[in-house]
C-alpha cells in the first residue's frame, strides 16, 4: 500500500468558505494513486471542513446565515480571551468536522457533481490554515 502526505497551507480572508476541492485534485494527482481513500485533516479549533454544494453560492451564504443565527457571537460567552469571536468558532467547529474521508477512483477523487471540500473560517481575522492530505491506495 501506498502512503502520501502533504500539508496544505490555506489562507483565509476572515469569516468565509474557502473552496478547495482543486488543491485537494492537484495532491491526489501528485500521489499517484489510482485507487485509495484521501483524508483530510484541519489542524485548527476554530475553523472546520465540509463538502457541501459547489454550483450555487445562495447555498453557502444560507449556511453561514444559518449558522450565525444559531451560534451568535453577541451571547454572553466565559472563553472570551481571544476576542468576541473565538468562543463562537470554537462552537461552529464543534458542530462541523475537521476532518473529511474521500474515496479515490481512477486517480481522481470521488465527489458527487455538485460537491466541493470547503475550509470554513469562523474567525473575522485573516489566518493561514493547516491541512493535513494523507493519502493512502
Amino acid at each position: 500500500m501506498t502512503h502520501y502526505q502533504k500539508l496544505l497551507r490555506v489562507s483565509t480572508n476572515g469569516k468565509s468558505l474557502y473552496n478547495i476541492t482543486s488543491k485537494i485534485a492537484e495532491i491526489v494527482a501528485e500521489s499517484g494513486v489510482q485507487t485509495g481513500l484521501c483524508t483530510l485533516f484541519l489542524r485548527h479549533t476554530s475553523a472546520s471542513l465540509i463538502i457541501q454544494e459547489n454550483a450555487d453560492p445562495d447555498v453557502l451564504l444560507d449556511l453561514a446565515n444559518f449558522m450565525a443565527k444559531l451560534v451568535p457571537e453577541s451571547a454572553k460567552y466565559i472563553h472570551d480571551a481571544e476576542g468576541s469571536d473565538d468562543m463562537p468558532a470554537h462552537i461552529r467547529t464543534a458542530l462541523t468536522h475537521t476532518s473529511e474521508h474521500i474515496p479515490i477512483n481512477k486517480g481522481y477523487l470521488v465527489l458527487g457533481t455538485w460537491q466541493g471540500i470547503y475550509v470554513w473560517e469562523h474567525r473575522q481575522q485573516n489566518h493561514t490554515r493547516e491541512l493535513v492530505v494523507h493519502i493512502s491506495g
